[in-house]
């Protein structure tokens, strides 16, 4: 904990339901930053925390289209303008042939651009986070529901937001420093 500056505060609530009500309790009370941890998932949490939608499906086809419109223009250039070679009396664009690379490259670039998408959507690689200061926070993927509003200078201090989340009956609270 140096110099006293903190993170922000975290709950932990025992069941799924108790952790969905004080997200929107949360949300109500106009508080950003708040980080869910759940051993499994729960669907209402995304509707109570307001999460906005990821973009990793159209990275995804964004990267298969320029996969295959790129490697097909590869091709069209190679063979048809920079070296033609007129094989077994085919036509220079034979297009048959030029669908399998194309198709590789549509899955290649497809799936670079979803993991490139869903790492930038994750901020990874992340080495470091302040909640793993706290003990007790090992059992958010075990058996406990963890709620972690991060500290604003806009939201006041971290008493009020301290009784704020004691106010929504968690099992414990705890401090998290920087």
């Amino acid at each position: 904990m140096t110099g006293g500056q903190r993170y922000g505060c975290m709950a932990f609530f025992p069941t799924p339901e108790a952790l969905v009500l004080a997200a929107r309790a949360l949300r109500k009370a106009d508080y950003a930053g708040i980080e869910a941890y759940t051993p499994f998932a729960v669907k209402e949490l995304d509707e109570a925390l307001e999460l906005p939608g990821n973009h990793v499906a159209l990275a995804t086809f964004a990267g298969g289209a320029i996969g295959f419109v790129g490697m097909l223009v590869m091709e069209y250039f190679s063979a048809v303008i920079d070296y033609p070679i007129r094989v077994g009396g085919r036509p220079f664009a034979s297009w048959p042939a030029f669908i399998p690379p194309a198709l590789e490259m549509t899955f290649l670039f497809a799936a670079a651009g979803g993991v490139l998408a869903m790492l930038i959507g994750n901020r990874l690689p992340a080495f470091y986070h302040p909640v793993f200061h706290v003990d007790r926070f090992e059992h958010a993927s075990q058996d406990q529901f963890v709620l972690v509003v991060r500290m604003d200078d806009s939201q006041g201090d971290l008493e009020r937001l301290r009784a704020v989340l004691e106010g929504l009956h968690p099992s414990q609270v705890e401090v998290v420093p920087v």
